[in-house]
């Protein structure tokens, strides 16, 4: 049975998963369609830029979950600590513990980053900010909040490409604990 798209957010998880799995380039509008439900008169009716807004869309929305489950969380935070394990639960969530890669990391490797570079450098800068500033709340220096910070992230999503590429889930939640015990140490060290 199709789903029904009553509107212009319904669609945004299929086209996500179309850009995940397939590319920017490689998301076909027959792709698309089979995944939203849509046939191309719809498509452009939400969509009317097309496939590039499409792809914008869809940046916003990963964009709005992690501004809402994990940037915001963690500048929030009253306990350094409740806040590192909640961003990790909400990334362990979100990448299905490394069985689902990240729309916004693929993009970034490619010529994909071209027309949407700064959407994708704000997504990282965001993160990256986020928990540097619950570190720097929670008494580690600025310098090395930002580099913990930095490798927290990219080890995040080193572990994303790894544990998918490996099949292997477990490499990606071991990857979040240890992740996770380098933030704890560096909280007790202050």
């Amino acid at each position: 049975m199709a789903r029904l798209i009553a509107e212009r957010a319904d669609a945004l998880p299929g086209l996500a998963e179309v850009f995940r799995e397939h590319g920017y380039a490689g998301a076909s509008l027959s792709l698309i369609g089979t995944a939203t439900g849509l046939g191309r008169g719809s498509l452009y009716h939400f969509f009317p830029g097309g496939k590039q807004e499409m792809a914008v869309a869809v940046l916003d929305d990963v964009a709005t979950w992690f501004e809402g489950a994990v940037f915001a969380p963690l500048e929030a935070a009253d306990d350094p600590r409740a806040g590192i394990d909640a961003m990790m639960v909400a990334v362990d969530r979100y990448f299905e513990s490394g069985r689902r890669a990240c729309l916004i990391g693929f993009w970034g490797l490619g010529a994909t980053r071209d027309p949407f570079g700064e959407r994708i450098a704000d997504y990282f800068r965001r993160w990256i900010g986020a928990l540097q500033t619950l570190l720097v709340r929670g008494g580690v220096a600025e310098s090395h909040a930002t580099v913990l910070a930095q490798d927290v992230v990219s080890g995040i999503q080193g572990a994303v490409v790894l544990a998918r590429g490996l099949d292997d889930p477990g490499l990606f939640r071991a990857t979040l604990g240890r992740l996770t015990a380098r933030l704890y140490t560096a909280l007790a060290a202050v």
